[in-house]
């Protein structure tokens, strides 16, 4: 693939947040060796959250992977505002997706779809990851869904 990750985007009709600060005592990325740690990411677009609730009562699994992709968007909001560039993420290690849902909902897997959809769109074979979807009673701000990811990152050029 000869595009740059934001050229992808584009194509997906997609863009970029900008990276949200934090909120309480924690900072939003930490880079250790050739590894890049985002703190978990919910889905806020413009500083609102895009849905609220929990899947299996309140949301269903579209409406679920959508508020996982704009997860996805504000890791890589939060990373390129580490690194300077989507470019020196050499791959998507991996993404844990928290879900909010209801005890009998087990369709976790498909809400984080969402999210693991948009990193191969946007990353190609780069963007395979390995991946866990966990059921929580409760997120942060009633939020539906809240992603994690380790980045293996390049040396800057």
């Amino acid at each position: 693939m000869s595009q740059t990750i934001r050229q992808r985007l584009v194509e997906l009709n997609l863009e970029l947040p900008a990276a949200a600060k934090s909120v309480a005592n924690y900072l939003p990325v930490m880079a250790s060796g050739s590894l890049v740690l985002t703190s978990g990411q919910l889905p806020l677009a413009d500083g609102k959250l895009i849905a609220t609730g929990l899947l299996g009562r309140d949301l269903d699994v579209a409406a679920g992977a959508l508020a996982a992709r704009q997860c996805a968007l504000n890791i890589l909001a939060q990373a390129e505002a580490n690194l300077g560039s989507l470019e020196r993420i050499a791959k998507i290690v991996k993404i844990t997706v928290f879900v909010a849902s209801t005890a009998d909902f087990t369709e976790q897997h498909l809400v984080a779809n969402g999210a693991s959809d948009l990193l191969v769109g946007a990353f190609g074979e780069k963007g395979k990851h390995a991946r866990s979807a966990v059921g929580v009673a409760a997120l942060p701000m009633n939020a539906p869904v809240e992603i994690e990811a380790i980045l293996e990152i390049t040396q800057e050029p």
